[in-house]
């Protein structure tokens, strides 16, 4: 059976992932790359479309990559690197935005919705781009597949739009890339809001699990985790969001049911089940922290990974990037 090809795409926006973050996506990263021929980049261009200091950036970006090895994606089983470190994208988003209408760009929702929140004269060019810059990353890895969560929908729409557009107009080219919606085996919640989603944006940091907070940190956190009325430990939403959250924390890292955990919790305090939510919690992210440190600290062995990942990558996007530029008609 021939492998597909996948491509996704991180961007560096803080110095840790979140439970969520890996629940959502890098765990499922971590099953694609096993049976698929899969392109993993942390996005540090796209990172730009926000104001950030030079040197935070470069320490994301390197943070964000080292946790991807740490919680399993394996530079000899994909192909892993920095996004800048292939110059083909910012090439190629200049094609995709000479495909694009000026309309098409103006009705995508997220920059609909950021430029409204930031106002016109604080919003950046980039912002409008991005969807394109999207479509080049996607593009010219000729991806079958593109694993996104249910908000990158409609960019991952576009992308097809142009894949189609840019064909019909000079000849096949691109795959047409199918979304591959991500969708979390667990939701996880806000320690501290246990009704919203647990998110950077969102929630404040009490109410979030970095994975490179300290094991003291996050325990912590944990105990200290915003729970319901009453005493009992079982699963019900609804009435008991702050207990759920947790028997869905517990399950979605130990790999058991939340009806063994209501079991084994029967007739026990919260006190004791939060104890252990948190050693299960940093018993599992301990070691994967300790890697990433480890990762960050030597530097240049990182970034020799992301070069010889970049190598690969440039290989297969020149020459998605050579046959587009001569369709187009520009001088080879």
């Amino acid at each position: 059976m021939t492998r597909k090809r996948i491509l996704s795409a991180i961007q560096p926006t803080n110095s840790s992932l979140h439970i969520g973050n890996y629940l959502g996506a890098v765990k499922q990263w971590v099953e694609f790359q096993n049976e698929n021929d899969a392109f993993y980049c942390v996005a540090d261009l796209h990172a730009l479309t926000v104001e950030t200091d030079p040197e935070v950036l470069r320490s994301r970006t390197l943070a964000a990559a080292a946790q991807l090895i740490a919680l399993g994606v394996h530079p000899e089983k994909c192909t892993l690197f920095l996004q800048s470190h292939v110059a083909a994208h910012s090439q190629m988003a200049w094609i995709m935005e000479c495909m694009t209408g000026f309309g098409e760009a103006s009705r995508m929702t997220q920059f609909k919705d950021k430029s409204q929140k930031s106002g016109s004269e604080r919003t950046v060019v980039g912002l409008f781009t991005y969807p394109m810059l999207m479509a080049a990353d996607i593009l010219l890895y000729q991806a079958d597949y593109v694993p996104v969560g249910e908000d990158q929908r409609q960019h991952i729409e576009l992308t097809r739009d142009l894949a189609g557009r840019f064909n019909s107009r000079f000849g096949k080219t691109f795959q047409m890339p199918e979304p591959y919606i991500l969708k979390a085996s667990s939701k996880i919640n806000d320690l501290q809001d246990p009704t919203s989603k647990m998110s950077k944006s969102a929630s404040s940091n009490q109410g979030i699990l970095d994975i490179m907070d300290s094991p003291q940190v996050n325990a912590k956190k944990i105990k200290s985790a915003m729970t319901d009325t009453g005493r009992e430990i079982r699963f019900d939403e609804k009435e008991k969001p702050g207990i759920s959250n947790l028997l869905t924390i517990h399950s979605s890292i130990s790999g058991r049911s939340i009806a063994d955990l209501e079991i084994e919790f029967a007739g026990k305090g919260y006190g004791d089940f939060k104890g252990a939510v948190a050693e299960v919690f940093v018993d599992y992210f301990s070691p994967i922290r300790e890697r990433a440190l480890d990762l960050i600290n030597k530097e240049n062995e990182l970034l020799d990974i992301l070069h010889e990942g970049a190598k690969k990558a440039s290989e297969v996007a020149g020459a998605t990037l050579e046959s587009a530029y001569s369709k187009v008609g520009l001088a080879r």
